[in-house]
């Protein structure tokens, strides 16, 4: 289709979708909050994504912004964040999949994703998820980065299925960084319940930023999964923004 015939679908009214902190910073590292925001484009209609959906793990990665928020403040650290919730585009998605523009999330139909037009689709990535992707492009390109930090949330119970961990580590080119952040951590606080590559691993057909930003670069890396109720309240995301602060520090050190 001729872009040219593609709608706008966000307005001067909406949100820009990516938001950057501390831009100008030299810090050799890059953080990350793909699932930050939970805003809609107005042109979608407000019963277009259920406000439940919007207020559950489901819309949004609860907590992690103010994880990566703090963590940035701590660290004086770069951090590319997203406004948009993931329902109406997954920016940490390749584009064209079905996790990209999901039609059911556990659960739940998104009526704003059913029978989307491939123009729609078009505008979705065109003005969330490019921009989003550019913004991590320019944090490497403006300063060298020797690795790069994602922060999101898990909900406790998916599917019917209880997850114990207190946060998961994610990687799969370089597992010693998760490990040596979550050797960190335990060690900061122990007792918890901590693992590597839970609840999920990193696959080309469900994750971008890993093997797009990170292993494309060979840089060292994690994705890390903070279980949602542990940073639900301002006392429990400063908490984990200091842990997982100390954690990068003792972490970059060891890097050659």
């Amino acid at each position: 289709m001729n872009a040219d015939l593609i709608l706008p679908l966000l307005s001067p009214s909406d949100p820009a979708p990516v938001e950057v902190l501390n831009r100008d910073s030299d810090v050799p590292f890059l953080l990350v909050c793909e699932h930050a925001g939970r805003a809609v484009p107005g042109s979608l209609g407000e019963d277009a994504i259920p406000a439940e959906a919007l207020a559950s793990h489901r819309g949004w990665d609860i907590g992690a912004e103010d994880v990566a928020r703090a963590m940035a403040r701590d660290l004086g650290a770069p951090l590319v964040i997203q406004r948009y919730s993931r329902l109406v585009i997954d920016c940490n998605r390749p584009v064209g999949t079905d996790q990209s523009i999901q039609q059911v999330s556990d659960g739940m139909t998104i009526p704003a994703n059913i029978d989307v037009s491939e123009a729609e689709k078009t505008a979705r990535a065109q003005e969330i998820f490019l921009p989003m992707n550019r913004a991590i492009e320019e944090a490497f390109a403006s300063h060298a980065r020797k690795a790069v930090f994602s922060i999101h949330s898990f909900t406790p119970t998916m599917s019917g299925q209880e997850r114990p961990w207190h946060a998961g580590f994610l990687s799969r080119k370089t597992v010693e960084t998760a490990e040596a952040l979550m050797t960190a951590v335990d060690r900061a606080r122990p007792g918890m319940t901590l693992a590597i590559n839970e609840p999920y691993g990193i696959e080309d057909g469900t994750d971008w930023l890993i093997p797009v930003h990170a292993e494309a670069r060979e840089l060292p890396h994690s994705l890390i999964e903070i279980r949602n109720n542990e940073i639900d309240s301002p006392e429990g995301a400063a908490l984990w923004a200091d842990l997982l602060a100390g954690a990068i520090r003792e972490t970059m050190r060891a890097l050659p």
